[in-house]
C-alpha cells in the first residue's frame, strides 16, 4: 500500500500540474470516444497500450474480457455498456483479449475450478468461445475465438444494436501480445480499419 500512496504523491507533484488544463476540462466534461472492454489482468493497461489521455477511453475490465449476452437481470457490465453507448455516445467499442490470459488458459487446459466457484460460473460466458476452438490446450486460439464470441455477445445489447443500425457505432476485436506489444485485429465492423496490428 505504501507504493500506491507514494504513487499518488508523485502524481500530485509531477503529473497533475503538467496536465492541469486537461484535468480542469475533464472535471466538467466526460466525452470518451471509445468503450474499451479488456481483461482484469494487471499486465493489460488500456490507456498504456493505446497511448490514450485521461478522458479518451471508457474502460470496462472483466476476467477474460467476457461480455455476458444481454439478459433482463441487472448486470454491471451491461449497465456500463449501455451508459457508454446511449449516454456518452462512444463511436467505437474494442473488445481486447491478450496473450497468456489466465481465464482462457484455465478453460483451454481444463483446470479444476472447484475451489473458485464464482470464477467457474463467470467463465461460463466463454462457452461459445470453447465451442469455436478446435484444439484443446490451444490458449492462443481460444483467446482469439473468445474475442469473436464476446463481440457477438456485445451485439445482443439493445443500445449496441441500435447504435450500429444507425451507423453510429463500430465494433473492433483485438488481441494484445504482452511480450511484443503487438496488437492483432481479429474482428471488426469496419474492414478498412483492420490495420491496427
Amino acid at each position: 500500500m505504501r507504493d500506491l500512496a507514494e504513487g499518488v504523491t508523485r502524481f500530485q507533484r509531477d503529473v497533475h500540474p503538467v496536465k492541469a488544463d486537461l484535468f480542469a476540462r475533464l472535471a466538467t466534461h466526460h466525452t470518451p470516444h471509445t468503450l474499451f472492454i479488456g481483461c482484469s489482468d494487471a499486465r493489460v493497461v488500456p490507456e498504456l497500450i493505446t497511448a490514450s489521455e485521461p478522458g479518451e477511453l471508457f474502460v470496462v475490465r472483466t476476467a477474460g474480457n467476457l461480455v455476458p449476452a444481454h439478459a433482463p437481470d441487472p448486470d454491471a457490465v451491461a449497465a456500463s455498456i449501455e451508459f457508454a453507448v446511449a449516454v456518452l455516445g462512444v463511436s467505437d467499442i474494442v473488445v481486447c483479449g491478450h496473450s497468456g490470459c489466465g481465464a482462457m488458459t484455465a478453460l483451454a487446459e481444463a483446470h479444476d475450478l472447484r475451489e473458485v466457484p464464482a470464477v467457474a460460473r463467470w467463465l461460463r460466458h466463454a462457452d461459445a468461445s470453447r465451442a469455436r476452438t478446435a484444439a484443446r490446450g490451444d490458449v492462443a486460439a481460444l483467446v482469439r475465438q473468445n474475442v469473436l464470441a464476446q463481440l457477438a455477445n456485445l451485439a445482443t445489447h439493445p443500445s449496441v444494436a441500435r447504435a450500429r443500425a444507425e451507423g453510429a457505432l463500430t465494433l473492433h476485436g483485438w488481441v494484445y501480445d504482452i511480450a511484443t506489444g503487438g496488437v492483432e485485429t481479429v474482428g471488426t465492423d469496419d474492414r478498412a480499419t483492420a490495420g491496427a496490428a
